[in-house]
Order: structure tokens, then C-alpha cells, then sequence
């Protein structure tokens, strides 16, 4: 059975955090050197994150995605790949991570069951990656992109957030790099979501702006048709090659929005500009049963009216959705808590 929120949209898109940590510091997410961490006892053991699992694929989930933070940070993610991989429900097992650490463990993640990787690249320019992390990592991001190819994973893709006079004149070079490493592409319209208070309207290069950078070096581009409640708007170029932009901030797609987020420590958004959530490891660990963690979550879905990138795009003064001092105090605001 599949359990409808208030606009139709269906429970079975999962997103789950297995760390808050993060080894980079991108302008666009986690600006500030320093953070207040999620305290350690509070984080999901990888059992208790199966078997939480169990209750979302019972009500519908197929589609699981890790992330962080940074999730190659957490110690053995293998083993929870493993569990996970084992569940006959999920379809799709995914996971984005930046890179740095992927040439090391793609191999043993691979073989663990995980079916697809994402890689997050800004920048081919090592000085500039430098500029928008503030680490020196930039070569083993390609080094751990190549390594995704060698272990046997198929379906590579690299998103790529884009910023107004930072990296948008990097549009061509990075689709031209996705064709020499196998991967598709996809431009990220510059979110204003917890994290990023550097956030502004002027540094949004638009989807309409994307295509027609990207028309004028390749010639016309032909949206692809299909029915998909992917994030991203598919397009070709006039060699078959497919690239995508995910453009929640000037067209939201939140109407066929599916997803819900896990953080680290158990809480539950169904929204990535949401600011309240559902606790689900308080319960879990005084010993509640499935029926009543379903009865928890059923209906929390079935009442969900979030339609956060829509009703930022209506504000007449648009501003990042959360000052440092909010931040600091409640780090499940933060988009590297919860998920991006």
C-alpha cells in the first residue's frame, strides 16, 4: 500500500544521513571552519539504522540514498551497505559523497551491494576547489571518481553546484569531463537551504541561464521526456549525451517531491527546508515495536503539506533561511545534518 501525503505524493524516497561531519568546507553548505557536532551516543548504530529501514520499506520505501556530512567519514559503511543491500524492498541503493575518500573504499562498497554512486565536483581547477572547500583534496576527488568506473559500478553521476561568477564558466568543461569519465552531469541551482549563509539571489546562475550558456557552445538542446520524480530535468545534446539541473530555487519541483531524510541521530524531515522534525530514535530506543513506529510515521506523511522551495521562491525579500546564531544552537538545521 502507498501512503499519500496531502498532495499526492507518495512515501518511497529515503535519504539517510549516517554522519553530520563533513572533511570539506564549501561555501555553499558549511562555510564555517568550525560546528557543533551531533553528540556521538546519539548516533543510529548501523542495526538500528536497518531496522529502521524495515519499517520505511513496509510502508512503501524503495529507494534509499546515504549521505552525510560526509558518509565515507562514518567508520565501515561497508557493513551497513551490506545490511541494507539485503532488503529484497529497496530498488535503488545510492549514496553522495565528495570524493575524497571514495579510491579507498569504492572496491569494498561495491561489493557490499551498493548500486550507484553520485560524486559532488564543483570545479576541475584545483586552485579554485581549493578556494571553495578550503582543503587541498582536488586530486583525490578525480582519483576516487576514476576509482567508481574500476570497481564495476555503473550509472556515475557528478553534480555540480553552480555559482554565479565562481564556477560558471566551468559548464562546458564539466559536461566534456563527464563524457571522458563516463558520468552524467548535473547543474545544481545554488540553494538557499540551512548552511548556506552566504547564500544570495545574485549568485543563482538559473536553469533558463544554464541552457543557454550551454546552447551557445553545442547548439540545441532537446529536453528528455519521461515521467520521473528525480530531482534533476533531464536534457540531450545533439550527440545523445545526457546532462541534468536540478533547479529547486528559480523552478521547485516539490509538487512530485518524494523524498524524506534520516538524519545520524534519528530525526525525520520531510522536507530539506523543513524546520521541525520527528524523532524516531527516542522511541526506537525505549523499545517501541514497528506497528507503533508506523503509527508514528504513517500519519506524519499522510498530513505533509511541504512545499519549501515553492514558498521560498514566493518571498518577496529572499534571504538564506537561517542565520549563524540559529545554527549554532540547533545544528539539525543544517543542511550537512539532515541531507542534502
Amino acid at each position: 500500500m502507498a501512503y499519500l501525503d496531502t498532495l499526492g505524493r507518495p512515501l518511497r524516497n529515503l535519504r539517510i544521513s549516517v554522519t553530520d561531519r563533513c572533511n570539506l568546507r564549501c561555501q555553499y553548505c558549511m562555510p564555517e571552519e568550525e560546528y557543533v557536532w551531533l553528540p556521538r551516543e546519539d548516533l543510529l548504530h548501523f542495526e538500528e539504522i536497518s531496522q529502521l529501514a524495515d519499517v520505511f520499506v513496509e510502508l512503501g520505501v524503495d529507494k534509499v540514498r546515504l549521505t552525510g556530512g560526509e558518509p565515507l567519514l562514518r567508520r565501515d559503511l561497508p557493513r551497513l551497505v551490506r545490511l541494507l543491500a539485503a532488503k529484497p524492498g529497496i530498488r535503488d541503493l545510492a549514496m553522495t559523497t565528495n570524493g575524497v575518500l571514495l579510491s579507498e573504499q569504492a572496491q569494498a562498497l561495491y561489493e557490499a551491494g551498493l548500486h550507484r554512486v553520485t560524486v559532488s565536483l564543483d570545479t576541475l581547477r584545483p586552485e579554485r576547489f581549493k578556494q571553495l572547500t578550503r582543503r587541498d583534496t582536488h586530486a583525490r576527488v578525480l582519483e576516487g571518481i576514476e576509482a567508481v568506473g574500476r570497481a564495476g559500478f555503473k550509472g556515475l553521476k557528478l553534480d555540480s553546484v553552480v555559482m554565479r561568477g565562481t564556477n560558471d564558466d566551468e559548464l562546458v568543461d564539466l559536461i566534456e569531463y563527464g563524457k571522458r569519465v563516463g558520468a552524467e552531469v548535473r547543474f545544481i541551482e545554488y540553494m538557499d537551504v540551512g548552511g548556506a549563509t552566504l547564500w544570495s539571489l545574485d549568485a543563482v546562475l538559473s536553469r533558463t541561464a544554464i541552457l543557454e550558456r550551454l546552447e551557445r557552445h553545442y547548439g540545441p538542446i532537446e529536453p528528455v521526456v519521461e515521467e520521473s520524480t528525480a530531482p534533476a530535468d533531464r536534457f540531450a545534446l545533439s550527440d545523445g549525451i545526457l546532462f541534468g539541473i536540478i533547479s529547486s530555487t528559480t523552478a521547485p519541483f516539490c509538487r512530485s517531491c518524494d523524498r524524506s531524510r534520516l538524519t545520524a541521530d534519528g530525526m525525520w524531515y520531510l522536507c530539506l527546508y523543513a524546520k521541525q522534525g520527528t524523532d524516531l530514535r527516542g522511541p526506537f530506543r525505549r523499545g517501541a515495536s514497528k506497528e507503533e513506529l508506523k503509527s508514528l510515521i504513517i500519519p506524519t506523511w499522510q498530513q505533509r503539506a511541504e512545499r519549501g522551495a515553492e514558498q521560498r521562491l514566493a518571498m518577496a525579500n529572499r534571504a538564506p533561511l537561517v542565520q549563524i546564531g540559529e545554527l549554532k544552537k540547533d545544528p539539525h538545521l543544517e543542511m550537512h545534518t539532515r541531507g542534502g
